[in-house]
């Protein structure tokens, strides 16, 4: 039997659950893609339900609240689907056999350290989603089975859904200025490339903590002004801090100053290592002009 002879996304309408369906039918695998009406891991009813239904042999968790302000006002909300959920999935998955995998953030880390972070970093989240994600992972740890793997990705953007390209392309388009903080450092991640690199983690079959972004740092700000040369834009752009941005502006989360992962143990495993962040920029841009994926 292989993992992936019954493969089950939950958050399936979302940006990187629909990246992964569509890496897994690349290799000839038709997942079960389930969104909330079809499994709300908030409920344990729902879980056993798809459970009993779909037999997983594989499970891809990609259920999540990542409104990082909202969950600064919906604190429970948040620790209920990040947290307890991802718990209460991971316990299932245990107890039927089932491979599963977690996606979780750089925003568990404070933003202190100045260098690429390993998964044994110390972490410390400076806001109620990174507190979330965190409970995500203790729970799964706790509840879960030995070969679960969590993935730790950061700043995601592609296909499908509402991201920092996307929104930064469409006010450019609208004429309106851009003011984007330059001193919170991070590496963008393609969702094309995350998948494909999550189901090279799968074959395998690792477990524990991975840091899986693409390669190389930028600032917000500079990752903003790469968009615009890759859309060949010239809008009215200007830095900001951290600090100004948050002024006069309620209920806005605290983010890592410096939040790179670490991802030389995923090269040295594959043998592949992960793409520079533009190279991958300007594959959206391809996918864009392609397809019309906006």
């Amino acid at each position: 039997m292989s993992v992936y002879d019954r493969v089950l996304i939950t958050g399936g309408n979302g940006m990187f659950a629909t990246a992964l369906a569509r890496a897994l039918r690349e290799r000839g695998h038709e997942p079960a893609l389930l969104d909330k009406a079809g499994l709300d891991i908030t409920q344990r009813e729902s879980i056993v339900a798809a459970f009993d239904q779909h037999e997983p042999t594989l499970v891809l968790n990609c259920a999540a609240f990542t409104k990082v302000d909202l969950c600064e006002t919906e604190q429970e909300l948040a620790n209920l689907i990040n947290g307890k959920g991802a718990g209460e999935l991971a316990f299932e998955a245990a107890q039927r056999g089932a491979k599963f995998v977690h996606f979780s953030t750089d925003y568990v880390f404070d933003g202190t350290l100045r260098r690429p972070l390993q998964p044994n970093d110390p972490v410390g989240p400076r806001s109620a989603y990174g507190h979330s994600k965190l409970m995500g992972e203790q729970l799964i740890d706790e509840l879960g089975g030995p070969k679960d793997l969590v993935i730790r990705a950061a700043w995601l953007y592609g296909p499908n859904g509402a991201n920092f390209v996307k929104t930064m392309v469409n006010v450019a388009k609208a004429g309106k200025p851009l003011r984007v903080v330059n001193d919170q450092v991070g590496s963008p991640t393609y969702t094309l490339d995350l998948a494909a690199a999550t189901l090279q983690l799968v074959d395998r079959d690792t477990s524990g903590i991975w840091h899986l972004s693409n390669t190389g740092e930028t600032t917000w700000f500079d990752f903003a002004q790469a968009i615009f040369e890759e859309w060949r834009m010239q809008p009215d752009l200007q830095p900001t801090t951290s600090d100004a941005w948050k002024a006069g502006r309620a209920n806005i989360a605290d983010r890592p100053a410096y939040s790179v992962l670490d991802v030389t143990p995923f090269a040295q495993l594959t043998g592949q290592p992960m793409r520079p962040w533009r190279d991958a920029l300007r594959a959206f841009k391809a996918e864009v002009d392609r397809t019309g994926a906006f």
